[in-house]
């Protein structure tokens, strides 16, 4: 069997993109797998890093403030129809797998019109215009939130969660402490608090900058903390810390260990990502949720409502982060009542094995 996977641009729909790969290649060791991202977009290197072949397109998204200039980007989706009519010609997929993004959107449209039966992966609460515009080309939509009738037909779609990260239940509280305590030169121990604090890759301004304000509370509270900065603020992040360098507090651009992170925090903060969310609902933990405001029609919002309507996280507004996020972490980070209440509500919410549910669809697909 071959399989044609599309989307990218952000590790949201890369993850669980690279997800689908590897559930299709345990299931069928001999398949042949595809994917086709944006040229300049992170897929570009991701998924070859994960060990798939990619093939890139020159699509991009349209500019909804300046629509004089997108006359150059209608011609460069005319030219990635074109490439990805080839790329099906000469691939011959069996399935096609959509994940949302640029790429996606030609590629999958492409596949539709020649006959490929077409499969969409729909990470977010509120569906992203790729996948909407696919609709009524895809056999089936997998999607991880309820209520997805609002932009699907109900008949096509299944309930599958969202892929994470493999292996991240991998690792003990113990194993974590181990870890940092020597990679940090940090002395964490088991009898304290640990709160974690994650704005993806790259980072998120509002979420540092509130950490930045209250630092002195962070470490007079006399708890733990695991700060992910993203690569654009660690040096601000860490000449904001300067002389307050402490033994409780870790710093750092990335954490190459999440599974142990998880394993050691009692609370996190994250923006309202559809991955981060599949993540903390798998592990059951407890999370303040701080939306980015600047996504497409504020999925992330609908993300964390979907949670906090269970009672199962906590939501700050991103304009009140500076004033509120710290105090609401501390207050909760205390309230072991409260953070068993999340704990017990968010891991109702869990899909797991969404990965290779989504697989044994895609393989029915192919053997109609």
């Amino acid at each position: 069997m071959k399989y044609l996977i599309s989307g990218g641009g952000t590790g949201g729909h890369i993850f669980p993109a690279v997800s689908i790969a590897n559930a299709l290649r345990e299931i069928d060791p001999s398949c042949e797998i595809l994917f086709v991202g944006a040229l300049g977009r992170m897929e570009m290197e991701r998924v070859p890093q994960a060990g798939y072949p990619i093939v890139g397109l020159p699509v991009k998204g349209f500019d909804r403030s300046h629509p004089w200039k997108n006359v150059r980007v209608v011609i460069d989706l005319l030219r990635s129809m074109c490439q990805a009519r080839k790329i099906v010609r000469d691939f011959r997929p069996d399935v096609g797998i959509g994940v949302g993004g640029y790429a996606s959107g030609a590629a999958m449209k492409v596949a539709a019109k020649m006959g490929v039966p077409i499969l969409l992966q729909e990470q977010n609460g509120f569906a992203g215009v790729t996948n909407k515009l696919l609709k009524d080309d895809a056999k089936k939509i997998c999607v991880a939130y309820e209520g997805m009738e609002r932009f699907f037909p109900k008949e096509k779609i299944i309930l599958t969660g969202n892929p994470v990260r493999q292996n991240l239940t991998a690792g003990t509280k113990e194993e974590a402490l181990k870890y940092f305590n020597k990679e940090f030169g940090v002395n964490f121990t088991a009898d304290k608090k640990t709160l974690l604090i994650i704005g993806g890759s790259l980072g998120a301004r509002t979420i540092n900058q509130s950490i930045i304000a209250h630092l002195n509370e962070l470490i007079e509270s006399g708890i733990q903390v695991i700060w992910q900065t993203g690569k654009n603020y660690y040096s601000d992040c860490k000449a904001a810390l300067g002389i307050l360098l402490h033994e409780t507090v870790i710093c750092t651009d990335f954490v190459s260990q999440m599974p142990l992170a998880y394993a050691l925090a009692d609370l996190v903060i994250s923006r309202a990502g559809a991955s981060s969310i599949s993540e903390l609902c798998l592990l059951g933990k407890p999370a303040i949720l701080v939306p980015s405001p600047n996504v497409a029609e504020d999925h992330q919002t609908h993300n964390a409502m979907a949670l906090v309507n269970k009672n199962a996280a906590v939501l700050v507004k991103d304009s009140d982060a500076q004033n509120n996020l710290i105090a609401t972490a501390l207050q909760l980070i205390k309230d072991d009542q409260e953070l068993l209440n999340l704990h017990t509500n968010i891991l109702t919410l869990a899909l797991p094995d969404s990965a290779r549910i989504i697989a044994a669809e895609v393989i029915k697909l192919a053997q109609k």
